[in-house]
């Protein structure tokens, strides 16, 4: 395997560059790395019905860092993600997440380590008839105690999942159906909704995928803004290169179930990155 590995410089460069905020909040490597990770995986291999699809995976999520899963598809980036909270068939090296030894734990630890892991979807997942505040209430669930028949949560739950709402932005929306609302805004509800769980790690899978460059960013820019904020390594996959260098603390490719390259995003550029998505381009000049 092949890595590309630096030291974090001055901000990267791109062609959809980042707000100004996002650059002051962009944490060195150097600094993340005082604290121990929060994830830790090594030699990871995952394999369906005896086909491999990822091999000899390393990586390591700090506390407050944004980490970018970069890959053609079928790659293996869902996969890397799945196995991270025990949805994908380990068959080989070691995942430990938030203290959890995910390759050896019985199903009711299983549940607890899925608890403290905040996931967003690219679909987001959210009950259209419910409303915003309530969809967020139902991240808490696990730790949320009794709730009546009635459905109420608690004064203090629903403190909490205003002033979440509020964080994201849009906490004059919390009476509105979750249909109602576009899908940047719905995305920001799911985030709140993965932020009500108190969680140690947010995966995001593709979650920009369904928006327009300008929401895309603005999510990825709150992303950011909590991992830094909250000490929270936030892993993300993404399969737009500008919006990956304008947002991202550290990039990590995969090529085939093969982690072929791990750097810091100040050290990286559309060229670097080219080979990731070699096999894609190469289809496309046949058609």
């Amino acid at each position: 395997m092949s890595q590309i590995v630096g030291r974090r410089g001055a901000d990267a460069t791109a062609s959809d560059p980042a707000p100004a905020s996002d650059s002051a909040i962009r944490t060195t490597t150097e600094e993340l790395r005082q604290a121990l990770p929060l994830v830790t995986v090594r030699d990871l291999q995952v394999a369906y019905d005896r086909d491999p699809v990822l091999e000899g995976v390393d990586l390591d999520l700090f506390p407050g860092e944004m980490v970018a899963l970069l890959g053609a598809s079928g790659s293996g980036k869902s996969t890397l993600m799945r196995s991270l909270t025990g949805f994908a068939p380990i068959s080989g090296g070691s995942v430990r997440v938030a203290g959890h030894d995910v390759t050896n734990l019985a199903r009711g630890e299983l549940r607890t380590l899925r608890s403290e892991v905040g996931q967003v979807f690219q679909q987001f997942n959210l009950i259209p008839r419910l409303s915003v505040l309530t969809n967020v209430l139902t991240g808490g669930l696990r730790n949320a105690g009794a709730i009546n028949l009635v459905g109420r949560f608690s004064s203090a739950d629903r403190r909490r999942a205003l002033e979440l709402l509020d964080r994201v932005g849009i906490a004059h929306k919390a009476k509105a159906p979750a249909r109602s609302l576009s899908g940047g805004q719905q995305q920001r509800v799911a985030i709140a909704r993965a932020l009500m769980q108190r969680p140690r790690v947010i995966l995001a899978d593709e979650p920009v995928a369904s928006l327009d460059p300008k929401l895309a960013g603005s999510v990825l820019g709150l992303l950011r803004e909590i991992a830094a904020d909250d000490g929270i390594p936030v892993l993300v996959s993404l399969h737009v290169l500008p919006l990956a260098l304008a947002h991202i603390d550290r990039i990590v490719g995969l090529r085939h179930g093969e982690m072929i390259l791990s750097a810091p995003t100040a050290d990286l550029d559309h060229e670097k990155l080219a080979p990731l998505y070699a096999t894609e381009e190469d289809n496309d000049d046949d058609h």
